[in-house]
């Protein structure tokens, strides 16, 4: 039987047999002594064989090679003074092994080497296609036991400390509008009808409040047939919370509590509280963003005012428009931004574009005050206006000025873009930074130009501000996002729990009485019977992770996730299925390739 996990041993075990399951990790030969590295989940500890003290274990130890599993017995000692290592927990220790038990061998040649620095270099889509071996690494094992950490703390201090109750909610669901594209399920039972696999466990919560359960959390499981992302996958992992009788208040502090106690637990990192908090008008205004990165300055600078009347008409015509003029001032940006990359081909040109603008404009401030810019802005802004430009954005000899113009979401987006691509260049971001900040008061709809209707900016069960409900249209939400360095973590909001109100905001966004019936008849009928007013949050728990293990992609923080293409590489899934299936589905193709060269 196993006595001990390979990380696990230190000096305290000197002296102790133990017995250890594995794979080498490597093995070196030094002159007649074999030294082999074996890996477990909890790390690595250093094997000895040599002929004199361990001669039953020598001639097998001399057979193995990297990523054999074996069983090892044998005695802790002490390492040498001079091959301590102390980049190893269990540096100080090494396990003669008295017996050495081959349990399986590597039949294949390696796609790639496990335990070499190499294997951060390896492609991708070949770590995807042997995740098994991909999950062996140090890397990929530590972010495995992030993510492990995360739920236990999650568990630990809900259930224990919150007194909320876990509920399994339905895979096989009912599908609705107003959200992401289904995942869809057919029916053999009942022919020509559909599951859809859940979005979110958005309505069974709220039925759950109605119940009586009053503290619901869930580990759940979602799907969305959406594009992807770095930071999105077509399954994802939420942590779901629901909870009766809380003001918004008291649902914010109770969810800082539980992201502290998970920084805690999982990173040692004790967290300051209360988390700064900024309306979403106010995170728009200064950054150009719902989810903004505080951890740098850089904020934006509306001048609408100071320009609507001028001569320069990309500026004047963007304001009489309904639009706006924002800048970005970048201390110490002349010395950094080239015209040629503000101009068309540059990478900030190229930033802008595809964040739907035409472009840049820019003034340079040099010594003396003086301004550096192109002929069209020197030429139709006065001094005076120039000057009252400088002293709002509080530019100083050095700075640069980027200008955006046009429609009030074209110019934050292109601005936002901007921001984070000239911080990361100026390294303005603080190694180890973290910053924690909610963003409140969203708008209840946005408009779709699309479907010519409004939509609800979170979801229709989404509770207006009350000072806000004589105009649903333009109300305000009681909605919340928590921002964790430029990344929505989590977002919930109190919801709506009295029926006409609900049916109103059915109405707003386009849904007649009779569609509203139809989609969200028994959510209606639940309301009549007594509802407590509740709210609720749900965290993208592989996008924390991916934070919290220091990742870029979130595919690195889950076991077995798609391609950006939603493909499983592993076990080449999707795939086609045999006829028999879809005729007991009553469920066809109508699938044609494009011909080949189009």
């Amino acid at each position: 039987m196993r006595t001990h996990y390979c990380g696990h041993l230190r000096a305290d075990h000197i002296g102790a047999t133990v017995t250890l399951f594995g794979w080498v990790d490597r093995r070196r030969d030094h002159g007649g002594v074999i030294f082999v590295d074996l890996r477990d989940r909890s790390g690595i500890v250093q094997i000895v064989s040599d002929p004199e003290r361990t001669p039953e274990s020598y001639g097998l130890a001399e057979q193995l090679r990297n990523e054999y599993v074996v069983k090892i017995t044998g005695r802790v000692s002490q390492r040498p003074t001079d091959s301590l290592n102390p980049k190893l927990p269990t540096g100080e220790v090494e396990i003669y092994a008295d017996q050495i038990e081959l349990l399986n061998a590597v039949r294949k040649q390696l796609p790639f080497q496990v335990s070499t620095a190499e294997a951060e270099s390896v492609k991708e889509e070949l770590r995807l296609r042997y995740r098994y071996l991909d999950l062996r690494r140090d890397r990929m094992a530590r972010n495995l036991q992030v993510r492990h950490g995360v739920m236990k703390a999650i568990r630990r201090f809900l259930e224990d400390e919150e007194q909320f109750m876990e509920v399994e909610t339905p895979i096989l669901t009912r599908s609705t509008p107003e959200g992401a594209r289904d995942y869809l399920v057919p029916s053999r039972v009942n022919p020509s009808e559909w599951f859809a696999l859940p979005q979110s466990p958005q309505l069974f919560k709220q039925l759950l409040m109605v119940s009586g359960v009053d503290r619901y959390y869930q580990i759940a499981r979602c799907f969305r047939d959406e594009d992807l992302r770095a930071d999105r996958q077509p399954e994802f992992t939420q942590l779901d919370m629901e909870m009766s009788f809380l003001s918004q208040e008291e649902i914010l502090e109770l969810n800082e509590r539980l992201v502290a106690h998970i920084f805690q637990k999982v990173q040692g990192i004790d967290l300051p509280r209360p988390f700064p908090r900024l309306t979403y008008a106010e995170a728009m205004d200064r950054y150009g963003s719902d989810k903004p990165d505080t951890r740098y300055g850089l904020e934006l600078v509306e001048v609408s005012d100071l320009v609507a009347d001028s001569g320069f008409k990309v500026f004047s015509g963007a304001v009489q428009a309904g639009g706006m003029v924002k800048v970005l001032p970048i201390p110490g940006g002349n010395e950094v931004v080239s015209n040629v990359r503000i101009k068309p081909g540059g990478d900030l040109f190229k930033i802008a574009t595809e964040a739907g603008a035409k472009g840049l404009a820019y003034i340079r401030v040099r010594e003396g005050g003086t301004i550096d810019t192109i002929g069209a802005i020197k030429d139709n802004l006065s001094e005076e206006r120039t000057q009252a430009l400088l002293e709002r954005t509080g530019a100083a000899p050095g700075h640069l000025l980027l200008f955006g113009a046009g429609p009030t979401d074209i110019v934050n987006a292109t601005l936002d873009r901007v921001r984070q691509a000239i911080a990361k260049e100026m390294e303005l971001i603080p190694a180890n930074a973290i910053n924690l900040l909610w963003v409140t008061d969203f708008p209840m709809f946005e408009w779709n130009a699309d479907e010519k209707r409004l939509e609800a900016l979170h979801h229709p069960f989404t509770a207006p501000h009350p000072e806000d409900r004589g105009d649903l249209k333009t109300a305000r939400a009681q909605a919340y996002d928590l921002v964790f360095n430029g990344y929505e973590i989590g977002g919930g909001s109190l919801r709506i729990y009295q029926p006409e109100l609900q049916r109103q905001v059915f109405e707003a966004i386009g849904l007649s009485e009779a569609e509203a019936q139809d989609k969200f008849g028994f959510l209606l009928e639940a309301f009549e019977y007594g509802t407590p007013p509740h709210g609720g949050i749900a965290y993208g728990l592989d996008r924390l992770v991916m934070l919290l293990a220091g990742e870029e992609s979130i595919r690195d923080a889950i076991a077995f996730p798609k391609t950006q293409q939603a493909r499983c590489l592993l076990t080449s899934a999707p795939a086609g299925v045999d006829k028999k299936q879809l005729k007991e589905l009553h469920v066809a193709s109508t699938y044609q390739p494009k011909p080949k060269g189009e």
